[in-house]
């Protein structure tokens, strides 16, 4: 870092005190997320310096694998798959690979913002009565929904789907307790942050069936998985890829590169995180 102007990082690089101080005199690091949880904001703004971020870019997109998550942990696909490619289909069954309906059932969305509302959008294609707990809930998602407390959403929705920041807050949010109020036959996705989830506890409450089965594209201490995790049938995995095709990924590099040239420029970054680093600066 010694010597460098700016920084563009990626949501895998932890921006901490120390990494600051080594690069002191850079005035940007440009996140390539929309989540910056792996940034100490309140270091940089002490340092004065600036964080960017990509948001709005990647809302659809993410929206669309939850969905895919979604989808995939109700119909047992991957389940599916393995099985046809075994030779372990001979024909069908009126038993086989058994899944629960998506159409009409109730969908519980745990955090309303952007990425929130785009998958409840989703869900009137599929005549879901739709549920919403914590803040930053639009006008768009309470036309569609209706909001209560995540106990009455744990416990009534068929699929639970978190989009959450990383907070201390939210730590967690979803844990042992939580986990036991959901239906036994309810999905859970999460596409927000892996420490959002007790990945512990998730484990011990597919393998008692506690919950029907899940979907997961973050984890907790990523890239590895909690013991036990990947040998389960009832789980969906995949690599953190929510914002995975061509199109949106160019699209944040673009906007981290748009960031990062503004602030070595001196000007104001069209996505800042710490506006209060211009406010010292201007003193």
């Amino acid at each position: 870092m010694k010597g460098r102007d700016g920084v563009l990082c990626l949501l895998t690089d932890t921006i901490d005190a120390g990494i600051l101080d080594a690069a002191k005199g850079a005035r940007v690091f440009a996140n390539y997320a929309v989540g910056y949880d792996n940034v100490d904001v309140r270091a940089a703004t002490k340092r004065g310096v600036l964080v960017t971020n990509t948001p709005g870019v990647l809302t659809e997109t993410a929206a669309d694998m939850a969905w895919t998550l979604v989808m995939a942990a109700a119909r047992r696909i991957v389940e599916g798959d393995r099985f046809v490619r075994k030779g372990r289909f001979h024909g069908w069954g009126p038993m086989i690979l058994l899944g629960v309906d998506v159409c009409g059932s109730t969908l519980g969305i745990v955090g309303p913002g952007h990425i929130g509302t785009a998958v409840a959008r989703r869900a009137q294609g599929f005549g879901m009565t739709v549920l919403y707990a914590g803040p930053g809930s639009s006008d768009e998602i309470r036309r569609i929904g209706k909001e209560t407390t995540l106990d009455d959403l744990l416990r009534r929705s068929d699929f639970v789907t978190l989009h959450v920041p990383l907070t201390e807050e939210t730590r967690h949010l979803i844990g042992e307790r939580e986990l036991r109020l959901m239906k036994p036959s309810a999905i859970l996705v999460n596409t927000s942050r892996g420490p959002v989830l007790d990945e512990k506890a998730l484990v011990r409450a597919l393998k008692d069936h506690a919950i029907g089965g899940a979907g997961l594209d973050v984890y907790e201490e990523e890239p590895a998985l909690a013991p036990g995790l990947a040998k389960l049938e009832n789980i969906v995995l995949t690599p953190h890829a929510a914002s995975a095709t061509g199109a949106t990924r160019g699209k944040m590099a673009v906007i981290a590169a748009t960031n990062l040239l503004a602030a070595l420029r001196g000007e104001r970054p069209p996505n800042l995180v710490n506006p209060g680093v211009l406010g010292r600066r201007e003193t």
